[in-house]
């Protein structure tokens, strides 16, 4: 939901009030909360085998697991994508409940966790919770052939209770109670990818290309998340002088990456050489808006 300064609405239950349409004195009206569940690639960080100095290092922030975030408004929350550390994410993040899980793409490190959702769909037995699962055409058929035994029409006892809905990357749509606007861009030649702008908030991972039609509904944003996966250039993801350059251009009050390899080097290195306005996300980081 884009909310222009001097707008006040209402959204299940809770105000969501344009920062700038506040006095100064009460700019720390906070309508969200970020959670930072995993920062890290696909192999994750430390790397199976690697005896980088990364993947060595006892600093927690260097230790990433695949890349996910939540997103709460109110009693409402929302997780976008469910790779394979779900459900230590879950349990990392004390979660019991969530409204929907938006997913930004088919590959494994971002749906390979959908199973697990089934402990949520239990939490309140005899009380079953579907969970309701967004993505693109492209992306809910692979969620039906990975998961088909979810899909069935003779289930077996205790498979993942899912609502899968698919969304059109060009069309607003409503999730968990809140407004969703998608951003579509490129994985890579052969894959799409979809971003999510909830409010002034965009998260945006496995980035390799943005069309200029859709880099315009990131205008006016306050928070800007994007993928950075190392320093050296790569063929299906943003690099960090990539991302910063789609952050220069777009002009967030502050601005977060995520999605790194162990290529990108130590934590507390990597915000030594970047802009004051962008830090390097870390599994856990929370933020408000």
């Amino acid at each position: 939901m884009l909310v222009p300064d001097g707008v006040f609405m209402v959204l299940s239950g809770f105000f969501l009030v344009s920062h700038t349409a506040l006095p100064k004195k009460n700019r720390n009206f906070v309508f969200m909360k970020v959670t930072f569940l995993g920062t890290g690639t696909s192999q994750g960080v430390p790397v199976i085998g690697c005896r980088c100095r990364v993947c060595r290092s006892t600093d927690r922030r260097d230790r990433r697991l695949r890349t996910s975030a939540m997103v709460e408004c109110g009693d409402r929350r929302i997780v976008i994508d469910a790779g394979p550390d779900f459900r230590q994410q879950m349990l990392r993040a004390d979660v019991r409940q969530i409204d929907a899980i938006l997913l930004t793409h088919q590959h494994k490190d971002h749906i390979g966790g959908i199973d697990d959702v089934r402990a949520l769909n239990f939490v309140d037995y005899p009380t079953i919770r579907p969970v309701d699962i967004y993505a693109t055409h492209a992306t809910a058929e692979c969620v039906r052939k990975d998961f088909d035994y979810a899909f069935a029409s003779d289930k077996y006892r205790g498979v993942p209770e899912i609502r899968l809905h698919e969304i059109d990357p060009d069309t607003p749509f409503s999730a968990g109670g809140m407004e969703i606007t998608p951003i579509a861009g490129e994985h890579s030649s052969r894959f799409r990818v979809t971003g999510y702008r909830i409010g002034r908030f965009v998260y945006l991972t496995d980035f390799s290309y943005i069309p200029p039609e859709n880099i315009e509904r990131l205008r006016g944003v306050d928070t800007l998340v994007v993928n950075a996966l190392r320093w050296a250039e790569h063929d299906s993801h943003f690099n960090v002088e990539q991302a910063l350059a789609l952050i220069a251009d777009i002009a967030p009050r502050k601005a977060y990456l995520t999605h790194m390899s162990h290529e990108i080097g130590l934590h507390e290195e990597i915000g030594r050489r970047l802009p004051d306005n962008v830090e390097a996300a870390y599994d856990t980081l929370q933020i408000e808006i």
